[in-house]
């Protein structure tokens, strides 16, 4: 199968979204498939990379951030699909990638890539909390409606979970699939848990090891939701000993800081010195906290998952797609006190799971030992429910080569 993406957001200086398209490059060509990448660069050329193709398409930069550049040439992009003649075409946003595969008039099977929620990002994170979710949604129907003709362009819509599957369903959107995100499980294991570095962070909050680590990852931005985890954490850290670690940076990280001075027991880490120190952090904490209801699948939601934590998630976003009563807390997004009773009664089981363990021997999973029950549900979810890279890629291309067939038939 010849696949062409045309993502815009593609840059050398990029962040998941390279990772996640260099891994598709890489995967698609050991599966035996070609795969080429139509994306924005400083000039028009040709480059072989990880066993696949970039076709870079001179763009002008993008004036917010220069590290990305405006995919704007609509004829250019329509003579390199002609030129190439792929069997399936993949549009890798909402945008300009999406409009202009959909308005493609060649023969290719298309697929609308849905990794970001534009109604949920902005709409819901600045105006849900005063006037609602239902009416947040009424009010941003231009930008459904839009969604919606671009859908009918597209042969399907590839969403990153269930949640958003049903959600883009309830709004018209033509054909959503799921195919849940990968990560790589052996990276983030709860044989990471260092005893010794959880001993560590605590005393540097003048706790001791009886009190409660909580962790939360997120980039600084108001979607991320960081206030209602800083306030709901003050709240619970009222009723019972615990220290908050917050990883992360962005636009509003100022903010943050200025806000979590404020709070006790709170640390920040702008950034970790490696994925190895972050992985080991993951493992070595109780509780891990997240406050985005907008993410299309919540990766590190299942990081933590992987490591071994048991988890208190908003009531809506891809986070909720892992939430399993034997290990997850779910409150109302942006509700900070219902947060606060989430962490309390998240940390209550876990400690009364924990006596019950020790008057009934201690059973946990062979190589997990000190871990609680609710802890060794998380790895067993994870070991079965979460995919790794490997299995998203496969099930990505498997239904793509299904899509071709019934296009061919």
């Amino acid at each position: 199968m010849k696949l062409a993406d045309v993502a815009e957001f593609y840059t050398d200086q990029g962040g998941g979204v390279k990772t996640y398209i260099n891994q598709k490059l890489e995967l698609g060509s050991q599966a035996g498939h070609e795969v080429i990448i139509l994306a924005p660069g400083k000039e028009n050329w040709t480059e072989k990379r990880h066993g696949g193709t970039i076709e870079w398409i001179k763009s002008p930069p993008l004036p917010p951030d220069p590290r990305y550049r405006v995919l704007w040439n609509k004829k250019e992009v329509h003579r390199r699909l002609f030129q190439l003649q792929p069997d399936l075409v993949e549009g890798s946003s909402l945008w300009t990638g999406g409009h202009f595969v959909g308005s493609w008039p060649g023969n290719a099977v298309k697929t609308m890539i849905y990794h970001q929620d534009p109604v949920a990002v902005y709409p819901e994170t600045f105006f849900a909390a005063s006037v609602g979710y239902d009416r947040v949604n009424r009010l941003s129907k231009p930008i459904w409606s839009y969604i919606r003709r671009l859908s009918e362009r597209f042969d399907a819509t590839i969403t990153s979970g269930e949640w958003l599957r049903q959600r883009l369903a309830e709004q018209g959107i033509r054909r959503p699939v799921a195919i849940p995100f990968g990560i790589d499980k052996t990276f983030f294991s709860a044989r990471n848990r260092d005893e010794q570095l959880r001993k560590q962070w605590l005393e540097r909050m003048g706790l001791d090891e009886q009190a409660s680590l909580l962790l939360s990852v997120s980039r600084h931005h108001p979607e991320k939701r960081i206030g209602t985890i800083l306030d709901g954490f003050a709240e619970a850290s009222n009723v019972r000993r615990m220290g908050l670690i917050l990883v992360g940076n962005g636009p509003i990280e100022s903010w943050v800081k200025r806000k979590a001075v404020r709070i006790p027991n709170v640390r920040l880490i702008s950034k970790t010195e490696s994925r190895e120190e972050l992985a080991r952090l993951m493992a070595s904490s109780d509780l891990f906290v997240h406050g985005s209801a907008s993410e299309t699948f919540g990766l590190v939601v299942a990081e933590a998952l992987c490591s071994g934590l048991p988890i208190v998630v908003p009531d809506r976003g891809g986070a909720v797609d892992f939430a399993s009563p034997a290990f997850a807390n779910v409150y109302p997004a942006g509700d900070s006190g219902r947060l606060s009773e989430s962490i309390l009664e998240a940390l209550e089981s876990q400690e009364t799971l924990e006596s019950q363990e020790t008057l009934e021997s201690q059973e946990t999973l062979a190589d997990q030992e000190n871990r609680s029950k609710r802890s060794n549900a998380a790895l067993k979810f994870a070991a079965s429910q979460i995919s790794t890279v490997e299995e998203h890629f496969e099930k990505l291309f498997t239904f793509y080569s299904e899509l071709v067939q019934e296009a061919g038939s």
